[in-house]
């Protein structure tokens, strides 16, 4: 994946202009890099971020200079438009491993939902990985028709990588699971309205009427 970007002059200035251009502000930064100022159709970097995320290397060029590989670290959207705003790029080097989030994708149904009625839980929805930026996943597979009964369910371990991309989780973190539906007697409980004991409360509000009684009945 490539995107195209040109230099901008100064920081924190044009940026309205720019985005009434139809541009995207962004700074490229990295380690022992110099930050750069830059400036992006809106139309690819949006095409970009749908397609890679914030998990796959794209090839960025500015200007005349030569391409690099950069991660989209961060977006701000506009909350008014949800448009982007803003872009941040971390460059990173092929030969140095690099620490990032990459998202889960559900795969598959539980016969524990389809046959026994039972509701899926997902407890996260992406895993911190460490790997050479070359050997980034884009996502990780759960497999859900491996969850048979309620009593199954997916742990990190279970999560299957290349040797090259080590997950940095307890491999016994649970992913999902299935719990069991609702008896008829647990549903009928919820319908229970619960009445609040005001014995103490209304003690209270009798005392203050007395107290606030006392003063005229001396009169």
């Amino acid at each position: 994946m490539k995107l195209t970007a040109v230099l901008r002059a100064e920081a924190g200035k044009g940026l309205e202009q720019l985005r009434k251009d139809d541009m995207v502000p962004a700074v490229v930064y990295g380690r022992k890099i110099e930050p750069r100022n830059i400036a992006l159709p809106y139309l690819e970097f949006s095409k970009a971020y749908k397609q890679a995320g914030e998990n796959t290397i794209i090839e960025l060029s500015v200007g005349e200079g030569k391409p690099v590989n950069v991660l989209i670290h961060a977006v701000q959207m506009s909350p008014l438009r949800n448009r982007f705003i803003h872009a941040d790029f971390f460059q990173v080097r092929m030969d140095e491993e690099i620490e990032t989030h990459v998202p889960l994708v559900f795969i598959g149904e539980s016969p524990a939902v389809r046959e026994m009625g039972g509701m899926l839980m997902k407890s996260i929805e992406e895993l911190p990985v460490k790997t050479l930026p070359s050997d980034l996943p884009h996502s990780l597979e759960v497999d859900l028709s491996t969850l048979l009964t309620f009593e199954d369910h997916i742990t990190v371990s279970d999560i299957k990588v290349s040797d090259r991309v080590k997950i940095d989780a307890d491999p016994n973190m649970v992913i999902a699971s299935v719990i069991p539906p609702r008896t008829e007697a647990e549903m009928e409980t919820l319908d229970v309205k619960v009445e609040a004991d005001v014995t103490k409360v209304e003690g209270v509000v009798k005392e203050a009427s007395d107290a606030a009684a006392a003063p005229a009945e001396k009169k």
